[in-house]
């Protein structure tokens, strides 16, 4: 995969971290997307006992989740820590004084990297990811570790951003330098692709726009901020940009405005595919393997 996709982990988590306290205000396209997810939920016949929520933020999918599947435990599993205390502090506030005396309902955490899963194979029966796919580097092996964790016939539901999210804001900094400024997301079709290659089996895709719409170019950046969004790839510039570079990109989004509003495009991309069961070859009572083959013709 090309530089310009890579995404450097540590600023990642660090955003994320910053931004923790400052989420849920600003966190309106997650919300709607994870509503949006939780819909396609009522078309899937599945009864999980264990939910991975893999990029699980500050615990908004998690909350969902457990609602929709109340007997289930709900593992959340993000690379912030400042994200996962955020979560654990609204689920504090939210136990009654008995749960909190007693220490029921004290969420099951893990801080780690979804590319890199500490968890037993074949350990949970659904993963649901919401807009956490497009951090990673390796989309082919984050498959293949959801596929290594879930169990037979377990199932993936997930959601990330396509190549033209932030569309606008890409080509208001377009010729600005040589550096990138926006993160750069994953085409669904090779998303597709990456699922099978994951071994993951009969993959769904579908994508829609939702456009969010601001008064300034400033507001975009700064929801973006909130939200950890920061451009995170491996050729972003390194230094601060100056006052006429700047103007010169508030001056390019203008070009954008429409019944005096300017529009942030989100490219939003869904998917769910299924573990399937692992095949099994015939054996002899005495433990030979038995080979089938077919003649053709």
């Amino acid at each position: 995969m090309s530089e310009a996709f890579f995404t450097d982990k540590a600023r990642v988590r660090a955003s994320f971290n910053r931004a923790a306290a400052s989420y849920d205000g600003a966190a309106v396209l997650q919300r709607e997307v994870a509503g949006r997810m939780a819909e396609r939920l009522d078309y899937i016949k599945l009864a999980p006992q264990v939910i991975l929520d893999a990029g699980s933020g500050t615990g908004e999918g998690t909350a969902l989740l457990r609602r929709r599947y109340p007997q289930a435990r709900v593992i959340e599993l993000d690379l912030a820590p400042a994200m996962l205390a955020a979560s654990r502090a609204k689920q504090a506030r939210a136990a009654g004084w008995m749960d909190r005396w007693l220490g029921r309902g004290r969420p099951w955490q893990v801080c780690a990297d979804i590319e890199r899963l500490p968890l037993a194979t074949a350990s949970v029966d659904m993963i649901w990811s919401n807009l956490a796919i497009q951090w990673v580097n390796v989309p082919d092996g984050v498959f293949a570790e959801f596929r290594r964790v879930l169990k037979p016939e377990g199932m993936l539901l997930f959601s990330t951003l396509g190549p033209d999210t932030l569309q606008e804001l890409r080509q208001a900094f377009a010729g600005l330098d040589g550096a990138t400024h926006v993160n750069r997301f994953i085409d669904m079709h090779d998303l597709g692709d990456a699922m099978l290659a994951g071994g993951l089996g009969e993959p769904v895709m579908d994508m829609e726009k939702i456009v969010l719409t601001y008064d300034q170019v400033r507001d975009v950046m700064r929801d973006l901020k909130a939200i950890g969004a920061h451009n995170a790839t491996a050729g972003r510039g390194r230094g601060l940009m100056g006052k006429q570079a700047w103007h010169r990109v508030e001056a390019a989004y203008e070009a954008w405005r429409r019944d005096g509003r300017l529009p942030a495009t989100y490219e939003v991309v869904y998917g769910h595919a299924w573990r399937g069961q692992d095949k099994k070859s015939a054996m002899l009572p005495d433990g030979r393997q038995v080979i089938e083959f077919v003649k053709k013709g």
